[in-house]
């Protein structure tokens, strides 16, 4: 009996492993093909198929995409934006949360409903350009920052978080004179750093993509996404314009450049980065999304 529980237990690690293999694969691949696409010398691309390997390797259109004109503003808005957007959100959201998990706050179950219907309920796009508008935020930096103070879905996870911590811990500091921002500052936020991680991670993943924003409301003040989703949407034009600046920069970079290679590395552009942040979170990751995931 215990041989057969023991080959049933290897049987099902080998399986599950194997599984676990093949989806790390599923989702590993298509990531390495869009790179392997990027750095492949594009007419050998065009005339034969890649599945593992680039065909040749060159970073031709690595460098005809970062000469675009506007992309290097628009990459310091964007990283200025998830950084800033991001630490806003995170601080803001952390700090509302705090305050409706206080007895004494009049109307704080009330308010706390009311800020989750915002998950769920949008006045539409509408409204949304009027009011901003009329807040004076078009082309405003200051766009990409205050409509995100506060989200919900954060909300809810910081506020299950904070409210396991042990109330004891307050009020020892309150004894020692501790005032409501020291408590915020110097107990609750370090003790949530594993939810307000998950938090960030959310948040400028958020602040990275979002492009819509500044389509509507701040032409003046791009953002990369925007730039090379404009890219994309006139290829004939900025196709030619490449290959243009191709023939005029060195005679060993004109190629064939194809709409699909410049899809691909601009796809990779956008993407990278939140890849390289990842990592820096992972060991919160887990903890703080399990820990303030069920709903208070």
């Amino acid at each position: 009996m215990a041989r057969r529980t023991a080959w049933s237990h290897r049987i099902f690690g080998f399986f599950n492993l194997l599984f676990l293999l093949l989806l790390v694969v599923l989702c590993i691949y298509p990531f390495y093909y869009i790179f392997i696409y990027s750095v492949s010398v594009p007419d050998q691309v065009a005339r034969h198929s890649i599945y593992l390997w680039p065909r040749g390797f060159t970073f031709v259109n690595y460098k005809q995409i970062f000469m675009l004109d506007e992309l290097a503003k628009a990459a310091g808005v964007s990283v200025a934006r998830t950084i800033v957007g991001t630490a806003v959100t995170v601080f803001c959201t952390a700090m509302f949360a705090y305050a409706l998990t206080k007895p004494q706050l009049r109307f704080r179950k009330a308010i706390y409903r009311i800020t989750l219907a915002t998950m769920y309920v949008s006045a539409g796009i509408i409204p949304w350009y009027i009011t901003m508008k009329s807040y004076g935020l078009k082309d405003n930096f200051l766009l990409y920052v205050l409509p995100t103070a506060i989200i919900a879905f954060y909300l809810v996870l910081i506020k299950t978080y904070i409210e396991q911590i042990p109330g004891a811990m307050e009020e020892s500091a309150m004894i020692d004179g501790a005032n409501v921002m020291t408590l915020f500052l110097r107990i609750i936020l370090p003790l949530s750093m594993p939810v307000l991680a998950v938090a960030a991670i959310f948040s400028a993943v958020n602040q990275w993509n979002t492009w819509t924003d500044n389509f509507f409301l701040a032409p003046n003040l791009p953002t990369m996404q925007l730039v090379l989703l404009n890219f994309l949407t006139d290829q004939t034009s900025n196709l030619m314009a490449l290959k243009t600046n191709m023939a005029t920069v060195s005679s060993s970079d004109i190629q064939q450049v194809t709409p699909t290679s410049i899809r691909m590395t601009i796809t990779m552009i956008a993407t990278l980065p939140i890849i390289f942040v990842y990592p820096f979170f992972q060991r919160y990751f887990i903890s703080g999304i399990m820990i303030g995931a069920v709903k208070g």
